[in-house]
């Protein structure tokens, strides 16, 4: 009741009935039901704690959650399955559609007017223990071997919303969908944001995704991923004690990959490795040698390297809300063997997810 009212209050408040009939284009005609209705139950059910469809028995005659759908008694499973599946590919933009909309009104009610904001680019590894369409024996470390999704989500830092994202297979996403994604990122920021900030880890290492950054002004920190040619680059560089920072030394220099349409500043730093790791390895946010450790990064700021190191340092917050998102809002839990349907489930699960942000 504590928290179940108040977000129907909100959804009330923002006009989110409006937002949904004027949006979502659902082909298939209810009848227990509107789509509205169909819509809000399965979010708010996700919202509740309950991301599987077969759980909202639990409540299906709950006078509360029955009160805010006007409803006497939730529909069976088979029917929110039935609605869940029929909802076509452009299902999940229009929902995105409806988030870029709510957010607008909630930072107008909320009196918020951000100038400046942070996006944090990630992704997650979904491991799949079903026959789901799009999944893959990918990048998993986790649980070697195992297929699974490896959905791309950005959020804001300030804020603690989610901002954009969608479902991808298990493939490590290409350049292509990088800067596909980091594009409606930037589209749906609300009017009021000048300034862009943005933090992503090494699977965002790419020239799409350095272009996309330049393309909407964004001043953008990303990890640099281990190449022989940046490890020449590194042995022949001037190194200078860091005392500001966790490691021994540090240094920056011009470098342009290969590929790349002009020369970035970089800037490392370096500790030595124990005589125990003799193997090169690649772990998260560093690449070791034999003798160094590295953490190398990218940047178009110039500001000086320990700030810009504890600048990118705030970027695990990302990694907690990810965690949020596929704990609570029951992210990691795809229903449908259906890639299509599976997508639309992640969207709606997001935006019981930011129901809790705003």
């Amino acid at each position: 009741y504590g928290g179940l009212l108040p977000v129907a209050t909100m959804l009330e408040t923002i006009g989110f009935q409006k937002l949904v009939e004027e949006t979502v284009t659902v082909e298939r005609t209810t009848k227990v039901m509107s789509a509205y209705q169909f819509i809000l139950v399965i979010v708010l059910g996700i919202y509740v704690g309950f991301s599987r469809l077969n759980q909202l028995r639990y409540i299906a005659r709950d006078p509360l959650l029955a009160g805010i759908l006007k409803v006497t008694q939730l529909p069976p499973q088979c029917t929110l399955w039935r609605f869940l599946n029929s909802l076509h590919v452009g299902i999940a933009r229009q929902i995105q559609s409806i988030q870029r909309r709510m957010r607008e009104a909630v930072w107008a009610a909320g009196n918020i007017v951000l100038k400046a904001v942070t996006v944090d680019t990630d992704t997650t590894v979904h491991t799949l223990y079903g026959k789901q369409m799009g999944a893959r024996k990918s990048y998993n470390p986790k649980n070697k071997g195992k297929k699974s999704y490896q959905p791309i989500l950005s959020f804001l830092a300030e804020t603690r919303e989610f901002i954009a994202g969608e479902l991808h297979n298990g493939d490590r996403p290409t350049g292509k969908q990088i800067a596909r994604h980091l594009q409606e990122v930037f589209q749906v920021l609300p009017r009021c944001v000048v300034t862009i900030f943005a933090r992503a880890d090494s699977g965002f290492y790419c020239w799409e995704a350095v272009e996309a950054y330049e393309k909407f002004k964004c001043h953008f920190i990303v990890v640099a991923r281990k190449t022989s040619r940046l490890l020449a680059e590194l042995v022949a560089a001037k190194w200078e004690p860091s005392p500001r920072t966790d490691a021994k030394e540090q240094c920056e220099f011009r470098y342009q990959p290969k590929g790349w349409g002009k020369p970035y500043r970089f800037i490392a730093l370096r500790s030595e490795n124990d005589e125990e790791e003799a193997e090169d390895v690649v772990q998260y946010q560093l690449f070791a040698t034999k003798r160094y450790k590295y953490r190398v990064f990218v940047t178009n700021m110039d500001t000086p390297i320990h700030e810009l190191v504890w600048f990118y340092s705030q970027r695990a917050g990302a990694e907690n809300l990810i965690k949020e998102s596929n704990n609570d809002a029951g992210l990691a839990a795809h229903p449908s063997h259906l890639f299509l349907t599976n997508q639309n489930h992640f969207q709606l699960a997001m935006l019981a997810y930011n129901l809790d942000a705003w």
